[in-house]
């Protein structure tokens, strides 16, 4: 097993070496190479993540006494399967559509080393070895997005990418350093051991270590997986070539929620970091969603996308749902590396059709036409209201009865409850000859979606945290008091099902809203300018370079 575990970072490194060394003499014929590995790479990990499903005892190897061990849980194990299927799907689709491009077989060796650098990543059992990976994947991800050294703006936006990354460093950096100093061991086993020893342990001005190391891991995770305010590298680098977002979007970004469940011991000991986490991942949930749905340009639409799953991720995370987090970034990956890579061939077909065909939908959608309601309004908003929250509580319930007691769990079930009745919402808007039929199969699609979706995510839940008590203690590590909490769920439930009445009520009567009207552009403007965080973030820089020029000028150095 260790042969094995040390073979699977190894195997691309030496698929990037031979296709250096071999790039000048088999011209575009050395992608094969970077394929086959890639494809030994998926191979072994599944059969890794095969051996770990049959209670295979976990394994650890280390290269030195005080670093560079690699610890393979299942968390690991799923992650570097998961890893290693998308670097292999990228790789084959590079073939043909980088093969027009200069140093294409540099583009097939930054691959490889980035996808060794995120199994370490994943892998690492100590913060010397975790550290080195988190930082290889910035650099890599710099010239994997300046790929095309040409373009002046894949070179400003990688740049961009590269200093939110160094940022995120500084965070992890500072971490390991109170962890040390405090246990005097990198091994990430002896450290959770010694926090669960002594979970009060203070370090500098007393300060309990938890506390600290926690808030700071917690930072570095924003910066790489794109939450507010250290979002801005992520929608706009599409300058890169689009093998490199897919690989981006579909698993470098997850990196946060990784380096989350990577230390959620450490988080069953904190008190209040995973309330401020769930905030932060809500803020860029909603923003990023909100972003996505102004843009007109289909790669920075799935740019904000990426921003407000990351958010939800994240979010998950806060409540204490940390296997959820892992299978909801599975699942946003595949899906969305399957996105960008579709997203080239979709531009093409629109160019090459001018014409819209105006159908209902297109009606609907874009000129905003008022159709026929065929739906009673009463009737729907009762279904709106009634059906998703009977369908998730139901379906739940008959996974894990106990799941309600804890609140986490009714955070995701409430936002879960509000996404279904926004999807019979958008069903009541539709014309249809046939409204019942489509609301029925409208149903039927959502109780299919959260059925399966509960029994993975339980599937997951079991997989990563097999001991149920540490799963039941990450949700308790996130809980609030449980007074303000009922109050708050009850308030914020009766708000929104009012919103929903009246929302009916004015669709219904075909109402139109000056004052709402007023706001709602008012909004549009402000969304429009992407809540002014990138010209907030121009306006520094500027300051700073002006800033700096006097600093020259006045020590006379220039």
């Amino acid at each position: 097993m260790e042969q094995l575990v040390l073979l699977l970072p190894v195997i691309p490194i030496i698929s990037a070496l031979m296709t250096q060394l071999l790039s000048s003499s088999m011209g575009r014929r050395v992608s094969r190479i970077s394929v086959i590995g890639g494809t030994l790479t998926f191979a072994l990990a599944s059969t890794l993540l095969l051996m770990v499903l049959m209670d295979y005892p976990v394994a650890h190897y280390s290269f030195g006494e005080t670093w560079g061990s690699l610890y393979f849980d299942p968390l690991a194990v799923l992650m570097s399967t998961v890893i290693a299927a998308i670097s292999l799907l990228v790789r084959i689709y590079s073939v043909r559509y980088m093969a027009e491009e200069y140093g294409y077989g540099r583009f097939f060796v930054l691959l490889d080393v980035m996808s060794a650098s995120l199994i370490l990543m994943v892998a690492a059992a100590d913060m010397i070895t975790l550290l080195v990976a988190w930082h290889l994947i910035g650099v890599f991800l710099y010239f994997l997005l300046g790929h095309e050294t040409r373009s002046f703006s894949a070179f400003r936006y990688g740049f961009w990418t590269f200093i939110t990354y160094r940022f995120g460093d500084l965070p992890l950096v500072l971490a390991a350093v109170v962890l040390f100093h405090t246990f005097d061991s990198w091994s990430l086993p002896e450290i959770f051991a010694a926090i669960e020893a002594n979970p009060d342990v203070t370090t500098f001005f007393g300060f309990r270590v938890v506390e600290v190391v926690g808030s700071l891991i917690a930072v570095s995770a924003f910066a790489r997986s794109a939450q507010f305010l250290v979002h801005t590298w992520l929608p706009y680098t599409m300058e890169g070539p689009t093998p490199v977002s897919a690989l981006m979007h579909a698993g470098i970004v997850n990196a946060g929620g990784i380096l989350l469940n990577r230390f959620a011991p450490l988080y069953l000991q904190t008190d209040s970091v995973l309330h401020w986490v769930f905030l932060v991942g809500l803020i860029t949930a909603v923003i990023g969603s909100i972003l996505m749905l102004a843009q007109s340009d289909i790669k920075k639409a799935l740019g904000y996308s990426t921003m407000g799953q990351m958010g939800f991720m994240i979010m998950e995370c806060g409540v204490g749902a940390f296997s959820l987090a892992i299978f909801h970034l599975i699942a946003h990956g595949l899906f969305k590396g399957t996105l960008f890579l579709s997203a080239g061939s979709v531009i093409n077909q629109a160019r090459k059709h001018d014409g819209i065909p105006k159908d209902e939908l297109y009606q609907f959608i874009v000129e905003r036409r008022p159709t026929r309601k065929n739906f009673p309004w009463l009737a729907m908003a009762i279904l709106t209201i009634i059906v998703p929250a009977f369908v998730l509580f139901s379906s739940h319930f008959a996974v894990t009865p106990d799941l309600f007691e804890k609140q986490g769990a009714i955070i995701l079930l409430f936002f879960g409850w509000v996404t279904g009745a926004q999807v019979l919402f958008s069903t009541y808007q539709m014309e249809t000859h046939h409204p019942w039929r489509l609301l029925l199969l409208v149903m039927t699609t959502f109780v299919v979606v959260v059925l399966g979706y509960t029994y993975i995510s339980h599937a997951f839940d079991v997989f990563l945290f097999p001991d149920t008590a540490f799963a039941h203690q990450l949700y308790v590590a996130a809980g609030t008091d449980t007074l303000l909490f009922n109050l708050a769920a009850i308030s914020i439930a009766l708000l929104i099902v009012a919103s929903w009445l009246r929302t009916y009520w004015k669709e219904s009567h075909f109402v139109h809203d000056v004052v709402t009207r007023h706001w709602a552009r008012n909004f549009y403007a402000i969304v429009s300018r992407e809540f002014h965080v990138s010209d907030v973030y121009k306006h520094l820089s500027q300051w700073a370079i002006n800033l700096s020029g006097r600093i020259n000028m006045w020590l006379r150095w220039g």
